[in-house]
């Protein structure tokens, strides 16, 4: 498994490349090409607006504007949610890449991971803008945090990406119940609620899944004013994200060579 995984790093041309190549095919053929990703976290957002201040007004105290709490959530959690959901289909897809014998299979989730990254980063600037127009200065120093959360997101999206991806090989039905699992883990998740709100049991709950304490170290290091409090929490799942992701890859390094016979 270890010497598959250093391999790697001598495939990182291939995969900037297959990384530039999807960035270039998600947009092929529409006129504003690139520049939809920023249009489209700036639609989104001014609809999240119109919707939480006209249509159902959202008064929640320290959560105003509501809609720009909702987006440091939704943000890094689109990336995460595209990511698994095109990773459970990308062996398939790429079956004509995996019966090549010199080909790393794990390039693929990886790339597919890393082009929803880029268009994270690409949304951004959009929420930047709005976080300084309403909530004044980002904090300093917590602003420091966030390349480290970044980093444990996609260690953690990785993984789940390298799991998902080997077994939906197997067991073609993944696909199917993914899409349920992910609605279910978003409302599992504190981003349209803050975790405060949740009853004392319910935190208890919220605490076991990943993701919670992601998206509220993403919220308290761009939306809330004040020491960085979960910093614990991140350096934890760092490290328990870290574990899982040898784990997955050990998974999809065993399952390898079983992946050109069933795609």
């Amino acid at each position: 498994m270890f010497p598959n995984l250093v391999r790697l790093l001598r495939y990182r041309g291939l995969i900037q490349s297959l990384v530039a190549r999807e960035l270039k095919a998600r947009y092929r053929g529409s006129v504003l090409g690139f520049f939809w990703s920023f249009f489209n976290p700036l639609f989104l957002l001014l609809i999240y607006s119109f919707v939480f201040e006209y249509v159902l007004p959202a008064k929640v105290d320290g959560l105003e504007p509501y809609a720009l709490f909702m987006f440091c959530g939704i943000l890094p959690w689109t990336w995460f949610a595209s990511s698994l959901t095109e990773s459970s289909n990308v062996l398939i897809s790429g079956g004509n890449l995996i019966k090549k014998v010199l080909f790393p299979a794990e390039i693929l989730p990886i790339v597919t991971v890393l082009a929803n990254m880029a268009h994270f980063f690409l949304g951004l600037p959009i929420l930047a803008v709005f976080l300084i127009y309403y909530r004044a200065p980002l904090g300093f120093p917590e602003i420091l945090w966030f390349p480290v959360i970044v980093f444990v997101q996609l260690v953690f999206t990785l993984g789940c990406a390298l799991i998902l991806s080997a077994l939906t090989v197997h067991f073609r039905d993944i696909r199917d119940i993914l899409a349920n699992i992910l609605t279910l883990w978003f409302f599992a998740t504190p981003i349209i609620y803050p975790m405060g709100a949740a009853p004392a049991l319910g935190r208890r709950g919220l605490n076991m899944n990943p993701f919670t304490h992601l998206a509220v170290s993403y919220q308290e290091v761009l939306f809330y004013k004040g020491d960085f409090g979960h910093w614990k929490w991140l350096l934890a799942l760092g490290a328990a994200s870290l574990a899982f992701f040898l784990f997955a890859y050990f998974v999809f390094d065993r399952l390898r060579d079983t992946f050109a016979e069933e795609v």
